[in-house]
């Protein structure tokens, strides 16, 4: 008995022993499990580790010229639809745009009365204001002897339309057409069917006159005030536009923008130096011929003239116009002739002289640019076309040669002391 109690209790012992070795292996294993668990969870916690390769992205090869094209084709692209922007918002603000532009012109044109005042001590707002006020006065005189003189003449030029009638109507009935008084009298009725039919039609228009005078008395306010407001402060209000540019470009737009307002100040003094040779010239035959309202005739040259190239000759046809119901087609003829040649005396003396050497702009660039502006704006953009394009070139060749000297520059590198 004694023995087998103690054999079973060996036997016990060695089974606790054996289930505890197991036990603390098996919390081993758990632990080592949790432990495994626990670090895979970490891990997934953190962020993924990227690992960077060379790029898979081959280049398409296209050949040079291919690439070239399409790089100038793109930014051709670009600078047209800018150009159209720009163009289709003047055209929105036509009303605001146009007159600010006269009064840039006419204030390129006073701007050295403005200094030669400004040396005599007058204050630079008030020599502006001088200006602006001798300005409206010789404006105002031009037109005022002009009205006078077509006013005085009105009757007798009535009853000599009445002998221009009659001389076309024996023209036509002795002349190479051989026409019959009922030829002729069908004539006569269409033209006044159609000048009646035209009558019936104005009292429509009074709106659209109306809304057309209101806009040009507008414009006209803004041309004066615009006018002074550049001259008087015409320093402050570019370098209010100049600010804001980016700071790294605003020296190239300062020089820019004087670069043009100088080209626009020779091209405007040029303009006026051929507008008053055409006025001249055109005056001159017309007062040899004795054609009326040579004065009138003068002032329409004058004004026309500011259209470089065909503005003088469109205007000379009035003058045309005017000698032939005064003195006959002969004298008409006559008058063509010489308004003829004052036009080429402008385009082969002048022009060359004056625009070519003060605006630099080719003449087959100003015949562009005036049918551009025609096409674009009408008669107010044949009148802007052509500075507008010299204010650009101007701009172009500055830009140009600066960054051609700023590489020179930089490839010269830093000078040293000597």
């Amino acid at each position: 008995m004694g023995m087998g109690s103690r054999i079973s209790r060996s036997m016990t012992k060695l089974k606790d022993s054996q289930r505890r070795k197991s036990d603390e292996r098996f919390a081993e294993r758990f632990a080592h499990q949790w432990s495994q668990v626990r670090s895979d969870r970490r891990t997934e916690e953190t962020a993924p580790d990227i690992h960077a390769g060379p790029s898979n992205f081959n280049q398409a090869r296209v050949p040079y010229g291919v690439d070239l094209a399409a790089a100038w084709s793109w930014r051709f692209l670009v600078i047209v639809a800018a150009g159209y922007v720009i163009l289709q918002g003047i055209s929105k603000f036509e009303l605001i745009a146009l007159p600010l532009v006269i009064a840039a012109f006419l204030a390129a044109l006073g701007v050295p009365v403005v200094h030669a005042l400004r040396r005599l001590g007058v204050p630079r707002k008030l020599g502006a204001f001088v200006v602006v006020v001798g300005g409206i006065a010789l404006i105002s005189t031009l037109l005022t002897f002009a009205g006078q003189q077509v006013a005085q003449g009105a009757n007798d030029l009535s009853a000599q339309v009445v002998d221009g009638i009659e001389q076309i109507r024996t023209w036509l009935r002795h002349g190479p057409l051989h026409a019959s008084d009922s030829q002729i009298n069908a004539y006569l009725q269409e033209i006044q069917r159609g000048i009646t039919s035209s009558n019936s039609q104005i009292v429509s228009r009074v709106t659209e006159v109306g809304t057309a005078v209101s806009h040009i008395v507008a414009g006209v306010f803004i041309v004066l005030f615009g006018s002074y407001f550049f001259l008087a402060d015409g320093d402050r209000i570019w370098a209010w536009a100049v600010r804001i540019f980016p700071r790294a470009a605003r020296a190239r737009a300062d020089s820019s923008g004087r670069v043009a307002w100088a080209s626009l100040t020779r091209f405007v003094r040029a303009t006026v130096l051929v507008a008053f040779t055409d006025a001249l010239g055109v005056m001159l035959v017309a007062g040899i011929l004795k054609v009326p309202f040579v004065f009138a005739i003068g002032v329409v040259v004058f004004i026309g003239a500011f259209i470089p190239m065909i503005g003088a000759l469109i205007a000379g046809t009035v003058a045309v116009l005017v000698a032939l119901v005064a003195h006959g087609p002969i004298v008409a003829l006559v008058m063509l002739g010489g308004v003829v040649i004052v036009q080429q005396l402008e385009a082969h003396v002048l022009q060359p002289f004056l625009l070519g050497r003060f605006v630099s702009v080719h003449p087959l660039g100003v015949i562009v640019a005036i049918g551009a502006g025609v096409l674009v704006a009408g008669i107010p953009g044949a009148l802007v076309a052509v500075p507008l394009t010299a204010a650009l070139n101007a701009v172009v060749l500055h830009l140009s040669e600066s960054m051609a000297a700023d590489e020179i520059a930089d490839a010269e590198g830093p000078q040293s002391p000597q």
